[in-house]
């Protein structure tokens, strides 16, 4: 710290956005929660789709061939499946996609509200640097003025040494 600069407390960038702090984790904190969340990321990855399609292919290939008869043709129990994973996923989706809906609002709020005060702030520093022009231009103003007084006067002081330089070195007649 110098001491013509005052101190000054540190900035919390983040400080719009800690007041949407608990908005992150989409189902809470708990371990229900992070499992679901973690559940409801998990539908739409590509090991997922490639994991359900092989146990499909699986399933299928084993009832028609014969090597087991625990869900003959139509199905029904593969279908069941389904359906009971579609019960489940849609609404962990739809909650997902809600809370995540929520968090863009939040961040967005967020953002609005430190654009709004980048905004003042730099209306505040552009007042601050137009009083310093000006205070400045004043002192410039001030300091040509003085010069030229400065200047007057050192003619002056000169012309009334000459003139006591003559009234003294002069020889009588």
């Amino acid at each position: 710290m110098t001491p013509d600069k005052p101190a000054t407390a540190p900035v919390d960038h983040l400080r719009f956005h800690r007041v949407h702090a608990h908005l992150a984790p989409t189902f809470g904190n708990d371990t229900f929660a992070l499992k679901a969340e973690a559940f409801a990321r998990f539908f739409g990855t590509p090991t997922f789709l490639g994991a359900q399609t092989a146990i499909v292919i699986l399933w299928v290939v084993l009832n028609i061939t014969g090597i087991t008869h625990f869900d003959v043709y139509p199905f029904i129990l593969l279908n069941l499946a389904f359906s009971l994973q579609s019960a489940y996923a849609a609404p962990l989706i739809l909650l997902a996609q809600t809370r995540q809906a929520a968090r863009d609002k939040a961040q967005s709020d967020a953002d609005a509200q430190h654009r709004e005060a980048l905004a003042v702030a730099n209306t505040e520093r552009q007042a601050q640097a137009a009083q310093t022009t000006k205070q400045l231009l004043e002192l410039l103003e001030q300091n040509t003025r003085l010069t030229e007084m400065t200047k007057q006067l050192t003619e002056r002081i000169e012309t009334l040494t000459c003139e006591m330089h003559e009234q003294f070195v002069r020889k009588p007649k």
